[in-house]
C-alpha cells in the first residue's frame, strides 16, 4: 500500500487521514507540536471536532516535517487557506519531485489574492507543478467519517494526477469524481462561502425558504460571472464544485460560514463570534478577496458588496438584505462587464 501524508490537524484533514488509513494506507500526519500529537492520540481526535472509537493502524502522527513527508507518493494540505504558503515552505524541501501534491483548502491567500494551488506553485519547485491537484466538493467532515454517502472532485491538469487522488480516497460512501477546471473547482470551493455567510443572515433573520433560495441562486450567478473573468468554464459551477458545495454549505448546521451568518444578526461582533468558534470561517478572508477582485475588473456584485459591507463596514444584516430587494433588476444573467448573457442568449435564427 502508498505511503501518504496529511498535513494538517483540521477537522477536515483529519477526516481525510482516517479515510486514506481506513483503506489500509499508510498514512502520516503532520501536526504543529509533540504536545499536539500527544493531545490528539490521548483524545482519539476530540481535540479536532471528531469522535473515533478507535484510530485505524496505519495511522500515525508526528511533529517532525521531514517524518511526515519522507517517502511519501502523495500529500494532502488540510491547513486553513492563511496559513498554506508557511506549511508548504515547511515540507517543500522534502518532496521528491514524483511526490503528488493536493490543496483539500477552500479559500484565497489574502494580499496576492492567489487560489491555494497558486500558492503551492509558487513555494515548489516546475518539475513539480504538473502534479498539483485540489480536492473540492460539498463535504461536510463528520457526515463522511461517519460513514454517510457523499461526493467529491480531485481536479488537475494532468490526468494521471487527478486518478491518483481518485484512486486513494474513493471508499464505498465516498464517490470521487475527477475533472480538469482546477480554477473553476478551487474558485467554486471558495467563493460559496460567501454565499453561505448570506444564507446564514436571511435564516437569522427568518426571511424563510423563499428568499434564501433566490439568493443562494443569485449567489451561484456571481460566483459564475466572477469565475469567468478568471478563466473559469461557467459550467463547472452548476456541479459538485459549484451548486454541491454552495447547497451543502448554505443549509447545514455544521457549516462555520452559515452560524456566524446567523450569529450577526444576533448583534454580535465578528471578532466575539470568531473569538468562540472552533476552526476558522474560510469566508472572511473570501469575501475580501472576492471584493477587491471584482472592483478590479469592474464587475457588478451586489451580494459581496453587501456581505463586505457587513464585515467590514458594520452594515446590519436588515439594512443589506434591504439594500438588496430595492435595488434595480434586469434580465437574470446580465450584470456590469459579465460576459454571461452573451454566452447563454437565445440565438435568432437568421
Amino acid at each position: 500500500m502508498p505511503n501518504l501524508s496529511v498535513i494538517g490537524t483540521t477537522s477536515w484533514g483529519m477526516s481525510l487521514a482516517v479515510i486514506l488509513a481506513r483503506k489500509g494506507n499508510n498514512v502520516t500526519v503532520w501536526a504543529r507540536s509533540q504536545q499536539e500529537v500527544i493531545e490528539l492520540e490521548t483524545s482519539h481526535f476530540k481535540s479536532t471536532g471528531l469522535h473515533l472509537d478507535e484510530v485505524p493502524p496505519g495511522l500515525v502522527l508526528t511533529a517532525d516535517p521531514q517524518e511526515a513527508v519522507r517517502h511519501s507518493q502523495a500529500v494532502i494540505l488540510a491547513v486553513p487557506s492563511q496559513t498554506m504558503r508557511q506549511n508548504i515552505k515547511i515540507i517543500r524541501d522534502y518532496l521528491e519531485k514524483t511526490t503528488l501534491v493536493a490543496s483539500a483548502a477552500k479559500g484565497f491567500e489574502i494580499g496576492t489574492n492567489l487560489r491555494m494551488s497558486q500558492v503551492i506553485a509558487e513555494e515548489t519547485a516546475t518539475q513539480l507543478h504538473p502534479n498539483i491537484c485540489v480536492i473540492s466538493g460539498p463535504n461536510i467532515a463528520r457526515e463522511i467519517l461517519a460513514g454517510l454517502p457523499a461526493a467529491t472532485l480531485a481536479a488537475a491538469e494532468v490526468d494521471a494526477v487527478s486518478r491518483s487522488f481518485q484512486r486513494f480516497l474513493t471508499t464505498p460512501n465516498l464517490c470521487v469524481f475527477t475533472h480538469h477546471d482546477v480554477i473553476g473547482v478551487e474558485l467554486g470551493g471558495a467563493l460559496k462561502n460567501i454565499i453561505a455567510l448570506g444564507a446564514g443572515m436571511a435564516d437569522g433573520l427568518a426571511y424563510g425558504d423563499n428568499a434564501k433560495a433566490a439568493f443562494m441562486t443569485r449567489g451561484l450567478t456571481e460566483i459564475s460571472a466572477l469565475g469567468e473573468s478568471l478563466g473559469a468554464n461557467p459550467l463547472t459551477f452548476s456541479g459538485l464544485a459549484g451548486l454541491g458545495d454552495l447547497i451543502t454549505t448554505c443549509a447545514s448546521p455544521l457549516s462555520r460560514n452559515h452560524y456566524l451568518g446567523v450569529e450577526l444578526t444576533k448583534g454580535r461582533t465578528v471578532t466575539e463570534i470568531t473569538g468562540s468558534m472552533e476552526g476558522v470561517a474560510e469566508g472572511l478572508y473570501t469575501t475580501r478577496v472576492a471584493w477587491a477582485l471584482a472592483r478590479q475588473r469592474g464587475l457588478e456584485m451586489p451580494i459581496t458588496e453587501k456581505i463586505y459591507r457587513v464585515l467590514y463596514e458594520g452594515l446590519s444584516p436588515r439594512a443589506a438584505a434591504a439594500e438588496l430587494m430595492g435595488a434595480p433588476v434586469y434580465h437574470e444573467l446580465t450584470g456590469r462587464k459579465w460576459k454571461l448573457f452573451s454566452m447563454f442568449k437565445r440565438q435568432r435564427n437568421s
